[in-house]
């Protein structure tokens, strides 16, 4: 039996606007810390819109120096549909990239790990695919926000 190859649909470039962190200091499994999530922008053909100034991404971050990313917020639509997203992922690389990265410069996103998987939810009926679609992300931090472009997989 022949199953299909998935395939990747860009769906939306998110990019997410960052109030400073807050170091919560060392956990079970890393030193913990909430970034708060203030708002941003949503742009693409299936999807269009705004990061709701609500949110927040829980990290932990290992002795290794990976970062578990664990998000929650809200999107809205240009149409007025609120859309939740729940990301979840790693960014990781070289211990320089990783340190400049915690400076706030600008590094070039090939030179490091960050992919996440999203669940998106909504009781739109307009966007009621998001409920049984997966995604997955490709992201970039910079000093005040981080980017990822998202994808559906078909």
């Amino acid at each position: 039996m022949d199953l299909p190859t998935p395939t990747l649909e860009h769906i939306c470039t998110l990019r997410v606007e960052l109030a400073p962190i807050r170091e919560i200091g060392p956990g079970r499994a890393g030193r913990r810390r909430i970034i708060p999530i203030i708002g941003g922008t949503v742009t693409g053909t299936r999807l269009s819109g705004r990061i709701l100034n609500l949110g927040a991404d829980w990290q932990t971050i290992f002795a290794d120096g990976m970062a578990e990313l664990d998000t929650r917020y809200g999107m809205e639509t240009d149409d007025g549909a609120t859309i939740e997203i729940i990301n979840y992922g790693f960014r990781h690389g070289p211990k320089e990239v990783i340190e400049a990265i915690a400076r706030g410069e600008e590094v070039d996103p090939a030179s490091y790990y960050m992919r996440t998987q999203a669940r998106l939810e909504t009781g739109d009926p307009r966007y009621d695919w998001v409920n049984r679609t997966l995604f997955v992300g490709t992201g970039a931090r910079t000093e005040t926000a981080v980017q990822v472009d998202l994808y559906a997989i078909r």
